[in-house]
């Protein structure tokens, strides 16, 4: 696709770093906080990066790898463990309203300010209201999926009466955008089993500029359709990582899916030239080239298509494509684009520093701008041996620190909002209670909800309670709180998580990898925790020494990063409030080789 001029699409599952910089990028990078291999330097290496909120051929469900096909590299691409299946969280952990979706959009846009923001949307009756929302939430470029395309490896009962066409989803888009006063602002995409030229054509005159292409590029790379992608013995030797079928029976090569392109090109151009247009971006939006057939049944006679194709109250000068280059935030970034100026000779010669600010709740999204240029140029642990130091005071905005990547510390004496370390990946974060505090940390709220969601690596040092939704996804952060709610440490796949307070319900859910240390004062745990992946046991029996002493230097060094009072009551008392404490962890886990590969994470 590179080649070619197009994109080609990384899919949720991240991206091989060695592909970076190279004509086997992707230059579209997939993206919802909480998949797969989502860091700093990924999504610098992005020229578009994609926002799946949603998935044509499944809407409303995160997508789903079977263990047998986890092996050493998808393991190590993904921050997981190589056998065990790999679930994505639907985007409902993050994305309650169009506010959270503005929210990640704004995140993506400091990170990689060059890049364009896509959502991904199902082509479903009111999508194009939510197009609308998204429009206005200052994405760059809609996708409107339909449901013909998508996974072979999908239960049936996901993709059986799930969505529309394409046709009925882009026309409802196009006219919605463009009554809004919206169409100028954002590129329109569709996708969905778009096989031809003549697809390609019928799809502009519906408004899109765009397409996406899946299923036939794989039919032309050999794939025969069989639906078995998830059993691992594609016969093909397409969607498989079976070493011998693949080498045995896998007969594509980068020609044969650049000849496929070539001809849906040569296509559309026999198509344009028959319709005495000049460029497809002339055709976006030429409904009136459209020719209604009659039907051949009784009930096809009676089909009224008349709304799908106009609406009389659009007036005929509305923009029919787009018109910018960028749909620019009202949102400034005006601290962070400061911090940028402070600090860009020090990233630039790698001599770290230290610096002080004051934030708001307004300063959105802080340290992704910085963690974007260290990226860029060093890579995501680049500056762990010159790190940058920024002390902060005041409230800071919503999704602090997200992002993070090696050699920034933020540290923040007051408190944060939601998403704090979201998609983290080095580096430390502190939030500790301004001077002179009197309230109780372990019983007072500091940081919000969905914090460290999708984290890969880095460390968090809260000293107060997290909201709901704490380190969905983590796999290699290491964090400390004081009290947690609901759903903790979900789909959790590695990484530390300790908590020194009171936890709410569905703890675990989903963990197949990592660890947690929970601290149970009122006996409730038990109750608490999900029974189906997770399993607990008591460090205070002999045998557990080794995992004593590990708790004991966490807490210590919570300590010394927070100065938590409660924190230093514990370890006064250590004795005292050991048998409290609960050792959670993937009921498939060997306690041995735990500790081992928590230490090996990168900080």
């Amino acid at each position: 696709m590179n080649t070619l001029g197009g994109r080609s699409n990384s899919g949720e599952g991240g991206e091989d770093p060695a592909r970076y910089g190279t004509n086997k990028r992707s230059k579209i990078k997939q993206v919802a906080s909480g998949r797969f291999g989502v860091t700093a330097e990924y999504l610098r290496s992005a020229d578009v990066m994609q926002i799946k909120v949603a998935q044509g051929a499944k809407p409303g469900e995160g997508g789903q790898l079977p263990g047998g096909k986890v092996n050493d590299l998808i393991a190590r691409l993904r921050y997981s463990v190589p056998g065990v299946t790999l679930i994505s969280p639907p985007p409902h952990h993050d994305i309650y309203s169009i506010e959270d979706l503005a929210q990640l959009i704004f995140d993506l846009k400091q990170v990689n300010p060059q890049a364009l923001v896509s959502v991904k949307l199902v082509s479903e009756p009111g999508v194009g209201t939510i197009a609308a929302g998204v429009a206005k939430a200052y994405a760059d470029l809609i996708t409107v999926s339909g449901y013909d395309g998508g996974t072979a490896a999908s239960p049936l009962t996901s993709i059986r009466y799930a969505g529309s066409p394409w046709e009925l989803g882009l026309t409802e888009t196009q006219q919605a955008l463009r009554a809004n006063d919206l169409r100028g602002k954002i590129r329109l995409q569709t996708d969905g089993g778009i096989k031809t030229g003549l697809d390609v054509v019928k799809g502009a005159i519906l408004g899109a500029e765009s397409f996406g292409f899946g299923t036939t590029p794989m039919v032309a790379l050999g794939c025969k359709y069989l639906r078995i992608c998830h059993l691992n013995n594609c016969a093909t030797g397409v969607a498989t990582q079976n070493e011998h079928l693949r080498e045995e029976h896998f007969k594509g090569t980068v020609e044969m899916a650049m000849n496929f392109f070539r001809f849906v090109a040569e296509e559309t151009r026999e198509w344009l030239a028959k319709l005495g247009v000049r460029s497809l971006e002339e055709l976006v939006g030429r409904v009136d080239l459209l020719e209604r057939l009659p039907g051949n049944t009784e009930r096809q006679k009676k089909l009224d298509l008349s709304r799908l194709l106009s609406n009389d109250h659009i007036p005929a000068d509305k923009p029919q494509t787009c018109q910018v280059e960028r749909n620019h935030p009202f949102d400034q970034g005006t601290l962070a684009e400061q911090m940028v100026q402070d600090i860009a000779s020090s990233i630039a010669n790698k001599s770290g520093g230290a610096w002080s600010y004051r934030v708001t709740n307004c300063d959105r999204s802080i340290g992704a701008r910085l963690s974007g240029e260290i990226a860029g140029q060093h890579g995501n642990q680049g500056m762990v041996d010159a790190p940058i130091t920024l002390d902060l005071t005041g409230t800071a905005g919503q999704s602090f620190g997200v992002w993070n990547v090696g050699g920034l510390n933020l540290i923040l004496e007051g408190d944060a909002n939601d998403y704090v370390g979201k998609g983290m990946t080095g580096g430390k974060l502190v939030v500790k209670p301004p001077r002179g505090s009197t309230f109780k940390t372990q019983e007072t709220s500091i940081v919000g909800n969905t914090c460290l969601y999708g984290a890969t690596g880095g460390k968090l040092f809260a000293a107060g309670t997290a909201g709901e939704r704490f380190a969905v996804r983590n796999s290699g952060a290491h964090a400390v709180v004081e009290g947690a709610g609901d759903h903790c440490c979900e789909y959790m796949t590695g990484g530390l998580v300790t908590v020194l307070g009171a936890t709410g319900h569905n703890f675990g859910a989903g963990m197949t990898g990592g660890f947690a240390y929970v601290m149970d004062q009122n006996n409730t745990f038990v109750d608490k925790y999900n029974h189906e992946l997770v399993e607990i046991q008591r460090i205070s029996s002999e045998d557990m020494e080794s995992y004593r002493n590990h708790l004991r230097g966490v807490i210590r060094e919570h300590i010394s990063e927070t100065g938590s009072a409660w924190a230093e009551h514990i370890l006064e008392n250590f004795d005292d409030y050991i048998g409290r404490f609960w050792l959670v962890k993937p009921k498939a886990a060997n306690l041995r080789s735990l500790l081992a590969s928590t230490r090996a994470r990168p900080e």
